[in-house]
């Protein structure tokens, strides 16, 4: 299956986007098609990845270094090897026509936004990623906030590089697994204007209760909640009455927040008056509530999603929904029927963009 090196999540077709556009990406092109509130963006496709990987030279040197690894590498060989790859991923350009293509569909979103140079989330999109059985969680690179041409360029590139991140090498050197069966796209969606953000579980993370939605967020955007460096107000509301079984509002510390002399999303200091604040009211709970219900339905399987509230949403508006994923609780048994990812059944439950 060949494409495009750039596809427009609005383009896509719903059984063809893992396979485009990665793991990730893929189930937000999904997503869309069936209604859900997803902010709008490209992806710099799989092909467009071989594509750079090619022309660029670097399918030879990859294989070169890898070969010297040996069947059992040491932890410091690993993370050698990776930096020497990914140090070639910074310095090797990407082939014109490729770059062109990249900064025209990033002017193209600037249209869309109608804003000049829209800060944007890149994000990594391999194959496999996230998947039930093998997830990469965390292992790739994501950059939030990133504005104007170049530094979108940029952060594409690094993306693809994040693919031999040493925990990434690692992790597929232990289980068999070659980095040309898992070739990375990469994703340049609108950054939404957070006023919260946060992660949503279809079943409860730790006890794998399926009776119960958990929510958890912070103020601003959500990589302080991702990646552990906060901690987020807890919520719990049950699935049949949608009552809200518990609402804990923690002291929040840190908040990710745009900064515009860097221009990309960084961790800073919570304001005082916002740290033991409640992020979500009663409305908008019901609303996050819906909607993670909704994709577990439509999937047909427990699903772990990220969510975000635009500082310009009013009561009513629909929440913005910026990644979903499999579960993992190992407690937690499929959906009888398992994962459709182009029914359609579950379209009206969701919000229309």
């Amino acid at each position: 299956m060949t494409s495009a090196p750039v596809l427009w999540l609005d383009t896509v077709e719903p059984e063809q986007a893992i396979a485009l556009t990665g793991a990730k990406m893929g189930r937000l092109c999904e997503l869309r098609a069936a209604g859900a509130a997803v902010p709008d963006g490209f992806s710099v496709s799989i092909d467009g990845y071989r594509q750079h990987t090619a022309a660029a030279g670097l399918d030879d040197f990859i294989e070169t270094v890898l070969g010297e690894l040996g069947s059992d590498p040491s932890p410091g060989d690993v993370e050698t090897a990776s930096a020497t790859i990914r140090g070639e991923f910074e310095v090797r350009p990407v082939e014109p026509s490729l770059a062109s293509a990249i900064i025209e569909a990033y002017d193209e979103l600037s249209e869309r936004c109608l804003e000049v140079n829209p800060p944007v989330a890149v994000r990594s999109s391999a194959t496999g990623e996230d998947s039930a059985d093998a997830s990469f969680a965390g292992i790739f690179d994501t950059y939030l906030g990133i504005s104007g041409a170049d530094r979108v360029l940029g952060a594409v590139r690094r993306c693809w590089g994040s693919l031999f991140t040493g925990r990434a090498l690692d992790y597929r050197h232990r289980r068999g697994i070659s980095h040309l069966d898992m070739p990375i796209a990469v994703g340049v969606i609108e950054l939404v204007h957070a006023r919260c953000s946060g992660v949503a579980f279809s079943v409860h993370p730790v006890t794998g209760k399926t009776d119960r939605v958990v929510i958890e967020g912070n103020w601003g955007w959500g990589e302080a909640v991702v990646q552990g460096l906060v901690t987020p107000d807890h919520i719990e509301v049950g699935k049949s009455d949608r009552r809200v079984l518990r609402h804990e509002v923690a002291k929040k510390t840190v908040v990710s927040a745009f900064d515009y002399a860097r221009g990309h999303v960084v961790e800073t200091d919570m304001p005082a008056r916002l740290a033991e604040r409640p992020i979500l009211d009663d409305e908008q709970i019901g609303a996050i509530t819906e909607d993670v219900l909704a994709i577990e339905k439509h999937y047909g399987y427990p699903v772990d999603v990220e969510w975000v509230i635009s500082r310009h949403r009013r009561s009513g508006d629909p929440v913005s929904i910026v990644q979903a994923r499999p579960v993992s609780v190992a407690s937690v048994a499929p959906t009888p029927g398992g994962w459709n990812p182009v029914a359609m059944a579950a379209k009206h439950a969701f919000h229309t963009p």
